[in-house]
């Protein structure tokens, strides 16, 4: 396969990534890593967009923090819950295929032949809402669509690392890089640093002063050559435990949150809803309301609400978390301590759960501080507030995200606990 990665008005997009439906309330970060283990080992980088996740590779020259092209394409076709599309990139032919709002495919083909006999094979499938080919190909009811036209236009979905210890081990490297590159640029002043040199009081005064006249000069056409400025000193490291919010807090501001925007409204069924670090959100499936009554509604009873038609039969509403007071919390036990902790504490409360370790590194530039770190994911019946009290005798406790499924009414928890 060949590399999947495409430039489109000089920016890179990832894509040839492998999407997967995630199902509502599922947390992206641990699906994304069980989905790897079960298909390919080799797959250490995701993304996550709408009720997907899309897992890439560092080996098919994808990057973290490259956007996906499939996601961006499909945001800007969102007119059309089925399409299939194919866009000439330089010398080579991109694939994308959406049906029933699931990224199907999302290929590059260096070979025009293979990328049209997979267009035509998937173009046999009925019921497609829009065909787009090169006008070259003479396709049948296909148009011909410029991707720089489309491709900039949706939200970003970008690439993450599915393990933070890779991410930390790149940062150490990326450093390490950065020393002996600024050893070597300055090579000649530290040699001259090194090399002993002649005692002033050995030597004659006229041979003094004409020595002290060239190291002065040789000085100048370093800060001219070099352009040598005084460093700043970096910023220093913060530490995320330092400033957690209060857990119980946390909790009934994710609940509150998630309770205010999954409101009832006549017309519309209520599909998911999850809180994050900074918002909450809900998704909206149309039964036999309009979108107008939607609106109107929703201004009434979810004041202060962004509300995004994701098509023309699904809604997402979207809400800011108040701020919650933060102070510093750190378990003063080791990592393995608080894992098999936490471990002991569910199987207390007759739950199941996913207890890893991972090592998050924090770098300045200069200083590099790593950080022990329990993830904990888990699916419960119980309320935000009911299940942060599993953690009580724990310190350094952050719940990263909780999501709520209507259909099952079961809780996605995904909780971190800093380890001293």
């Amino acid at each position: 396969m060949p590399g999947q990665v495409i430039t489109v008005d000089r920016k890179k997009y990832a894509v040839g990534l492998f999407w997967q439906p995630t199902g509502a309330g599922y947390v992206a970060r641990t699906y994304a890593r069980a989905l790897a283990r079960s298909v390919d080992k080799k797959l250490n980088l995701y993304t996550e967009y709408r009720a997907m996740v899309g897992l890439g590779s560092r080996k098919l020259g994808h990057r973290s923090g490259m956007d996906s092209a499939a996601a961006s394409v499909t945001d800007a076709l969102g007119e059309y819950t089925s399409f299939l599309a194919v866009f000439a990139v330089d010398k080579q032919f991109y694939l994308v295929a959406v049906r029933n709002g699931v990224i199907l495919e999302d290929k590059l083909f260096d070979r025009e032949e293979e990328a049209r006999a997979e267009y035509f094979k998937l173009s046999e499938i009925p019921d497609w809402g829009a065909l787009f080919a090169p006008g070259a190909w003479g396709m049948p009811r296909a148009v011909e669509r410029n991707l720089s036209d489309l491709i900039m236009r949706g939200p970003r979905s970008v690439l993450h690392p599915i393990s933070r210890i890779g991410a930390g081990v790149l940062s150490i490297i990326l450093l390490a890089i950065f020393i002996v590159g600024v050893s070597w640029f300055f090579r000649e002043p530290l040699e001259q640093m090194l090399n002993p040199q002649p005692k002033l009081s050995q030597v004659s005064p006229e041979i003094a002063a004409e020595y002290e006249k060239q190291v002065e000069e040789k000085n100048k056409e370093l800060d001219e050559e070099f352009q040598i400025e005084r460093a700043s000193q970096p910023e220093p490291i913060v530490l995320p435990y330092d400033y957690l919010p209060d857990p119980e807090k946390r909790a009934q501001v994710c609940f509150q949150a998630i309770a205010f925007l999954m409101q009832p409204i006549t017309g519309w069924e209520q599909i998911s809803a999850e809180c994050g670090e900074t918002h909450a959100s809900a998704v909206f499936k149309r039964n036999f309301g309009t979108l107008d009554d939607f609106y109107m509604i929703a201004t009434q009873i979810m004041p202060g609400s962004f509300v995004q038609q994701e098509s023309d039969s699904s809604l997402y509403v979207r809400a800011t978390l108040p701020t919650v007071p933060t102070k510093a919390s750190l378990d003063e036990r080791d990592v393995e301590t608080v894992a098999r902790a936490a471990l002991t504490a569910f199987q207390s409360a007759g739950m199941s759960a996913e207890v890893q370790m991972v090592v998050d590194t924090l770098t300045n530039g200069v200083e590099t501080v790593n950080l022990d770190i329990v993830e904990i994911a888990a699916q419960s019946k119980l309320g935000p507030v009911q299940f942060m009290k599993i953690f009580e005798d724990f310190g350094g406790v952050y719940m990263t995200r909780c999501a709520w499924d209507a259909s099952t009414r079961i809780w996605n928890y995904e909780v971190i606990i800093y380890a001293k």
